[in-house]
C-alpha cells in the first residue's frame, strides 16, 4: 500500500494547532480572529476597533439626573507580520503527520512563536500597576508572598474578575519564589509538585502560574524632579512644569494629593493612584502621558479621589535609572492578540493555505525549488496586539 502525502491543509492545521499551545503568555491573553479579512485578506495598517464595557454612576434618593451611554473603545493595528521559511523534499511529505510536526513543523513554530510572544511581551509597560518589595534601606528584593497577594489586591480594586488569574514569572524569579514559597501555607501535594518540578503551577495564591523566557527586564528614567502646572486637569495627559531628568514608557509615578479609589464605592483606597506613563518623555518636557485617565469620583470611569493640585509633586513609585524584572499578573483580557487572514496568492506558487485556530490564523505557501528539488514553504501570521484594560494588570518587581 502506497503512503499518502501530507496536504498543505493538513500541514496548515497542525502548524496553527502548534503556536496557539506553544508559548505560555500566547496561550492565556485574550485572541481574537478578525474573520473581516477572511475574503479579502488583511493588509499591513488595517484596524480593528474593541469596544469597552459601559460605566455608569449610581444616584441616590427617588430624584434621577439623566446620563448618556458613553462607550469607549480603543483600536489595535494589525501592524506586524512575521514569517518563517521551511525547506523539505517531497520526500518529507510522505511521513506521518505526527512525525512530520516533530521533526519539521514544532522547531519552526517554536521561534516563530517566541518572536510573537516577545512583541507582544512589551504590553508590559502598559500595566497601571507595580508591587514590589523593599529591605529595610529601601533596595528592591525579590518579592514574597505578601507581595503577589498585593498585585492581586490592586487587580481586585481595579475591578478584575477573580476567576482564571495569570502570572508570568521570569525563570530566574521563578527559582527565587519557589524557595520563598516552598511549604508556606501549601497543601503536601503542591509541596511535592514544586520539589520535582522546581515550579509554580496553578490555584497558588489565586494566581496560576507559568514561566517564561520572554519576560523583559525594565530600566526607570532618570526622573529626578517635577510639579503638576495648574489645579482641576483630568484625561490621560498630565501637564507640568519642565521636568528634571527622562521618564520612561512603564515607569510607574504618583502624584500627591491624588489618591486611588475603589472603583466600585468610589472611596478613597487611602494610598496614592499609581499611573504608568505610556511614552518616553525628555527632560525639561512640560506633560507626561499616562494611565488611567485622572476622572475624580463620582463620575463614570473614575479612577482618583481628585485632580491634583497646582505644584502637586510627581514622584517615581521605584528609584531613577534602577532597572528590575517585570514579573507580570494580570487577567487575560487586560491584553488582546489579534490576528487576521493574509491574502492568499493567486498564481506563482504551487499550492497555499489558511488555517485559523483557537483564535490565530495563519497561512502557509509552498513553492517548488527546481534546481534542488525541494518545496520551500513559507509560513506567516498577520498579527497587532495592544493592553485593553491596563489595569487588570501589575508588574511584580524582582532583583536583577
Amino acid at each position: 500500500m502506497s503512503n499518502s502525502l501530507l496536504t498543505i491543509n493538513m500541514i496548515t492545521n497542525e502548524a496553527v494547532r502548534l503556536f496557539s499551545q506553544t508559548n505560555a503568555f500566547l496561550r492565556t491573553v485574550n485572541r481574537q480572529y478578525d474573520d473581516q479579512f477572511a475574503r479579502s485578506g488583511a493588509k499591513i495598517g488595517n484596524t480593528l476597533r474593541i469596544r469597552l464595557p459601559n460605566d455608569y454612576v449610581v444616584n441616590n434618593g427617588p430624584a434621577i439626573t439623566p446620563q448618556g451611554t458613553n462607550e469607549q473603545n480603543t483600536t489595535l493595528t494589525v501592524a506586524t507580520q512575521k514569517n518563517v521559511p521551511i525547506s523539505f523534499g517531497t520526500a518529507e511529505k510522505t511521513m506521518s503527520l505526527d512525525d512530520f510536526s516533530e521533526r519539521i513543523l514544532a522547531p519552526a513554530i517554536n521561534r516563530l512563536a517566541a518572536s510573537v510572544a516577545g512583541d507582544l511581551m512589551t504590553v508590559a509597560n502598559s500595566a497601571a500597576n507595580i508591587s514590589f518589595k523593599t529591605d529595610g534601606s529601601g533596595n528592591l528584593i525579590t518579592p514574597d508572598a505578601g507581595t503577589w497577594l498585593n498585585a492581586g489586591a490592586q487587580l481586585d480594586y481595579n475591578l478584575s474578575p477573580k476567576m482564571d488569574r495569570k502570572i508570568i514569572l521570569d525563570p530566574l524569579t521563578q527559582a527565587r519564589t519557589v524557595t520563598s514559597l516552598a511549604g508556606l501555607f501549601n497543601p503536601q501535594r503542591k509541596v511535592s509538585d514544586q520539589y520535582e518540578t522546581g515550579m509554580l503551577t496553578t490555584d497558588t495564591l489565586g494566581f496560576d502560574w507559568m514561566s517564561d523566557q520572554t519576560t523583559q527586564t525594565h530600566t526607570v528614567g532618570t526622573f529626578s524632579a517635577g510639579t503638576v502646572s495648574t489645579a482641576g486637569q483630568t484625561g490621560n495627559t498630565l501637564v507640568t512644569n519642565a521636568i528634571t531628568g527622562t521618564l520612561n514608557a512603564g515607569d510607574i509615578i504618583t502624584i500627591q494629593g491624588v489618591n486611588a479609589i475603589n472603583r466600585l464605592t468610589g472611596k478613597d483606597q487611602g494610598q496614592l493612584r499609581q499611573f504608568v506613563v505610556t511614552a518616553n518623555v525628555l527632560t525639561g518636557a512640560t506633560s507626561i502621558p499616562i494611565y488611567p485617565a485622572i476622572v475624580p469620583a463620582p463620575a463614570a470611569f473614575n479612577t482618583v479621589t481628585a485632580s491634583p493640585g497646582t505644584s502637586a509633586p510627581i514622584s517615581l513609585v521605584l528609584p531613577a535609572s534602577s532597572t528590575y524584572r517585570q514579573n507580570l499578573a494580570y487577567y487575560p483580557e487586560a491584553f488582546t492578540l489579534a490576528t487576521a487572514d493574509l491574502e492568499m496568492p493567486t498564481s506563482g506558487v504551487v499550492e497555499a493555505a489558511r488555517a485559523e485556530f483557537d483564535g490565530v490564523a495563519m497561512r502557509l505557501i509552498t513553492a517548488y525549488d527546481v534546481m534542488s528539488d525541494n518545496l520551500v514553504t513559507r509560513i506567516d501570521i498577520l498579527y497587532g496586539f495592544t493592553a485593553i484594560r491596563p489595569e487588570w494588570a501589575s508588574i511584580v518587581a524582582d532583583v536583577l
